[in-house]
C-alpha cells in the first residue's frame, strides 16, 4: 500500500513567488512614506504608511520593485474610472486631456 500523500503547496511560498510592487506617493524627503502596496497585480494594492527606516526594511523583506510608468498611469486611469465613470456628467466634465 504506497501511503505517499502531496502536499499542497502553502499559500506564503504561493505569494513569495508573485512580484511585489510599490509606488511611493508621498514626497521625498518625508518623514513618512505614504505607499501602494500590490502583490502579483499593480491595480489591487493597499495604501500603507511607515516611518523611513520602517519603509526600507519592508522593502527589503518583501524584495520590492517599483511600478513602471506603464503600470502607474494604468492604475490611475483606471482609479479616475471609478471616481467619474466613463458615461456619467462627472465623466464627461473631466477633462481627460491631463492624463
Amino acid at each position: 500500500m504506497n501511503t505517499t500523500r502531496s502536499h499542497p503547496v502553502s499559500a506564503h511560498a504561493e505569494a513569495s513567488k508573485l512580484t511585489k510592487y510599490i509606488r511611493v506617493r508621498s514626497q521625498p524627503g518625508a518623514r513618512f512614506v505614504e505607499f501602494d502596496f500590490a502583490i502579483g497585480d499593480p491595480g489591487l494594492f493597499v495604501e500603507l504608511v511607515l516611518p523611513r527606516e520602517s519603509f526600507e526594511a519592508f522593502c527589503n523583506t518583501n524584495q520590492v520593485v517599483a511600478m513602471t510608468q506603464e503600470q502607474t498611469e494604468a492604475v490611475d486611469a483606471e482609479i479616475d474610472k471609478w471616481r467619474y465613470g466613463e458615461e456619467t456628467l462627472m465623466g464627461r466634465n473631466h477633462d481627460h486631456s491631463q492624463q
